[in-house]
């Protein structure tokens, strides 16, 4: 009797050591490789089954609402909060910009929500959400400084974040070097003309 009293804590305990170790590995597949990293490889990152994943997340879109905070939310968000924090309106786009594009440079998992290659998340929809929320507020700002093109708009911007995420998930990854040249070629070519 004894024995099958001790059995159910150990059970439990067994469990939420198999959930930890399944939301590291995933944050660490996820972070380095994007949304799309196969779920055995992340359940042999952790030592556990597929199975075993399916059982205590509901399977890959579960898995990723249990870690979105840690693999993009976080970041994001601290990133439009510091965004705001930039008085001029100008460079306030320009620290956007240039933030958005490390960021998807830095996570591949960014560019997949951007991509919303999930959509039945509804927490990957509402970072997408947010982000065209802070897009519209961040060219406004801007564009009552004066510090855009006129004709520019947040639209202009959600498409030039999304062919990057595109770019990045599909194509050949640039150096680093190349990468930041462009985001300032990117920059110069959003900002009124020089009289």
């Amino acid at each position: 009797m004894t024995g099958a009293v001790s059995s159910e804590p150990r059970l439990r305990a067994d469990a939420r050591r198999n959930s930890e170790q399944i939301r590291a590995a995933a944050i660490g597949a996820f972070q380095g490789r994007g949304l799309t990293v196969p779920l055995e490889e992340v359940a042999k990152a952790a030592g556990v089954s597929k199975a075993t994943i399916f059982n205590r997340f509901g399977g890959r879109v579960g898995l990723i609402e249990a870690v979105i905070e840690e693999v993009v939310a976080r970041e994001l968000f601290a990133l439009i909060d510091r965004t705001r924090t930039v008085d001029d309106g100008g460079e306030r786009i320009a620290y956007y910009l240039t933030a958005i594009r490390d960021l998807q440079y830095r996570q591949p998992a960014f560019n997949d929500v951007l991509l919303q290659t999930y959509p039945n998340s509804e927490q990957l929809m509402e970072i997408c959400r947010v982000g065209s929320g802070a897009n519209e507020e961040i060219v406004a700002a801007a564009r009552a400084r004066g510090a855009l093109r006129p004709e520019f708009t947040a639209g202009d911007l959600h498409a030039l974040v999304l062919d990057n995420a595109l770019a990045l998930k599909h194509g050949e990854r640039p150096a680093r070097e190349d990468y930041d040249r462009r985001t300032r070629y990117l920059l110069d070519g959003i900002r009124p003309a020089s009289g």
